[in-house]
């Protein structure tokens, strides 16, 4: 199984990681320019390393964040999440052209989705217990 992420993380460098995550340095760049979006800048960098080698990692929510998350998702959106966005799904659409490139076209929709609210989210591995999806008792 690990070997299988290897070889998918290592295409994904190749075909999409390198240059979204450049696009996600450049936007915390960006963002530590203001005192006050240095927080969008960690998280930016957070997932610059993310989209950089994502096989085998997961993001899940943080129980802890709360309303100035929701707020600094807002802010995040109207300053870079929507454009980062756009590159994910120019880059899914492009790679969905091949059918070796579907997996990692559909991967770059999901983490559009990822790129329009990040704050709130922790980058764990696909292992952690926490990656699980939650079970509610009825």
């Amino acid at each position: 199984m690990d070997a299988i992420r290897f070889v998918l993380n290592v295409f994904w460098f190749v075909f999409a990681g390198f240059w979204l995550a450049l696009a996600y340095a450049l936007a915390g760049l960006v963002m530590f320019v203001l005192i006050v979006t240095i927080p969008f800048g960690i998280a930016s960098f957070r997932l610059a390393g993310f989209v950089l080698w994502p096989f085998g990692r997961t993001l899940v929510p943080q129980h802890d964040a709360g309303t100035p998350s929701m707020i600094g998702n807002v802010l995040w959106f109207v300053l870079a999440g929507v454009w980062i966005a756009i590159g994910h799904v120019m880059t899914g659409l492009a790679l969905c052209v091949t059918i070796v490139g579907i997996p990692f076209g559909w991967a770059n929709i999901k983490l559009a989705l990822v790129a329009l609210a990040p704050l709130g989210k922790e980058v764990v591995s696909s292992d952690n217990p926490r990656a699980l999806p939650v079970a509610y008792a009825s």
